[in-house]
């Protein structure tokens, strides 16, 4: 037996023991208690809410201390599971890849040093990093001018072969191309802050100080990768209503709209087109600062030499920290590089197909019936990816036997905790109510498609796994019946109880996702 799947069982085997001597209820699937009776009640309700007329809903609930299905509504059913996708690739990611893993960005030299001359190239070397800030280019800038390097004859390389070419997922919308939830991926990039959203710029437009003049409008960071086309206007009074957008196949950047003298900024998250040369550009730029002048061109896409001299080189932080902006978040980028990342690990091919199969291969050997599902990206972004409900439970009722099951439990999104990296995408759902700081679960949002996956602790102290998703909704949306659902486990006990009236618990309004957005995290509030 798989080494893993041995110590599983035996997992198993002591859950089924412990509920045995702890008087575990006995009620089976043909008899459930009076409780579970109330419990598929209040569920049945939530899911005939009118917002759902017309929709598919997959609704399972599992009590992992016991094994014991409380709730199946089409759990065998394929659904469009959105970033509900990101369970799979995260626990196979912590798996596969381990807590410890990091990315290293480094720099090399292929040529002479004499005299603080560098007769020959200088190549900036990507692993695939989704956290490397402009300020880590910069220390790396700094750190090649410590070594005495002043002038360099060569060109600037950037290496971004960790991974192939293909950087935009095949069955993305190309609406969705310049936001930042569909930025390309690459082994060499970018982020703007630290919600790392890498290949991104955050583009800001603030008024000028008279009317009928060009709103003020700049980057960060501030880069020579992109440009800026302004046609925004501003006014002296009125409404704002800028936006920008990202121009097909190039890095212009069209700002439309006005903005009245004396209001606040507004600001955008835009993908670049071809990260490899915006990180190119950002070192380059520090190189300068620093003292460190390249004669030659920069060239993208070429390997390092396999006798290249490291010059210098950056650690990302190890994976699990890395989980907390990836989940909390709901980053797209993450998830697709730690698809490729497993690829090249596993593999040595730093593709989607590759790291798809390897996802596979784990969440198989976790205990998910891969013939039932198919998955395309690491993010849920596409719309081909179709889930069962009850394939994530499964899966979320075996990663509690994983050693990093504790690191990985805590990086998911926190019902109702308003601190941005504890609730996540959860902070404004469920507050003041009995999931508020209990259910740890995964979002999901496309246009027509709502999901939440994960473990709410009930009023007796088990663990509950479920998994909600909502497809072909016309409403605008459903979260509010998902909240429902999340509460009724959170409340959920099977002691006695003095009556048995159905109360169908009720969960403030979740913000409302804009129509025709496809992401799983709108900037600054929660989908």
């Amino acid at each position: 037996m798989h080494r893993r799947l041995f110590f599983r069982a035996l997992a198993v085997l002591a859950l089924v023991a412990t509920a045995a001597t702890a008087g575990a209820p006995t009620a089976t699937a043909d008899a459930p208690a009076p409780a579970q009776l109330r419990l598929n009640a209040t569920i049945d309700a939530v899911l005939a809410d009118s917002r759902l007329d017309g929709a598919q809903a997959g609704v399972v609930v599992v009590d992992t201390t016991t094994g014991r299905t409380l709730y199946d509504r089409n759990g065998q059913c394929r659904l469009v599971p959105a970033s509900n996708t990101k369970l799979l690739t995260s626990t196979a990611a912590m798996e596969l890849l381990g807590p410890g893993h990091r990315f290293t960005t480094d720099v090399a030299s292929d040529g002479v040093r004499r005299a603080g001359l560098l007769s020959g190239n200088l190549y900036l070397r990507g692993g695939g990093d989704p956290t490397m800030l402009a300020a880590d280019y910069d220390r790396l800038a700094a750190q090649v001018a410590a070594e005495g390097v002043r002038l360099v004859t060569g060109n600037l390389v950037a290496d971004d072969t960790r991974y192939d070419r293909t950087r935009l997922g095949p069955d993305w919308t190309w609406d969705d191309e310049s936001y930042y939830y569909a930025a390309q991926v690459s082994a060499l990039t970018v982020a703007p802050d630290t919600d790392y959203d890498a290949g991104t710029v955050i583009v800001h437009a603030a008024p000028a100080t008279e009317a009928g003049a060009r709103p003020v409008v700049t980057m960060t960071p501030p880069n020579g990768w992109l440009r800026i086309e302004n046609r925004a206007e501003t006014v002296a009074t009125g409404e704002t209503s800028v936006s920008f957008e990202r121009e097909h196949g190039g890095n212009t950047i069209v700002v439309t709209g006005q903005i009245a003298v004396g209001e606040a900024a507004e600001s955008d998250w835009m993908t670049v087109w071809e990260p490899t040369g915006y990180a190119a550009d950002i070192f380059r730029s520090a190189l300068q600062r620093h003292g460190v002048r390249v004669l030659g061109r920069t060239v993208l896409g070429r390997p390092t030499p396999d006798d290249a001299t490291t010059v210098t080189r950056h650690d990302s932080m190890p994976l699990a920290e890395l989980m907390v902006p990836f989940l909390k978040l709901s980053n797209n980028g993450h998830a697709e590089v730690l698809t490729k990342e497993l690829g090249r690990v596993l593999s040595g091919s730093g593709t989607w197909s590759a790291g798809l199969a390897a996802i596979g291969k784990y969440v198989g050997d976790s205990g998910m019936d891969t013939g039932t599902l198919r998955q395309r990206d690491g993010s849920g972004l596409s719309r081909r990816n179709l889930i069962p409900p009850g394939q994530f439970v499964s899966l979320l009722s075996t990663v509690r036997a994983e050693p990093w099951f504790d690191t990985w439990y805590a990086a998911l999104p926190v019902a109702g905790n308003a601190e941005r990296f504890v609730g996540g995408t959860l902070r404004s759902r469920m507050r003041g109510t009995a999931a508020a700081n209990n259910v740890h679960a995964k979002t999901g949002s496309l246009t027509g498609v709502s999901s939440l996956s994960g473990y709410a602790t009930d009023a007796d102290g088990h663990l509950l796994a479920f998994s909600v998703v909502f497809n072909n909704y016309l409403t605008s949306s459903v979260k509010a019946l998902e909240d429902q659902i999340a509460i009724a486990l959170a409340s959920y006990t099977e002691a006695e109880t003095t009556t048995a009236r159905l109360a169908v618990p009720t969960a403030p309004e979740s913000p409302r996702v804009p129509e025709g957005l496809e992401c799983s995290w709108v900037k600054p509030t929660a989908c």
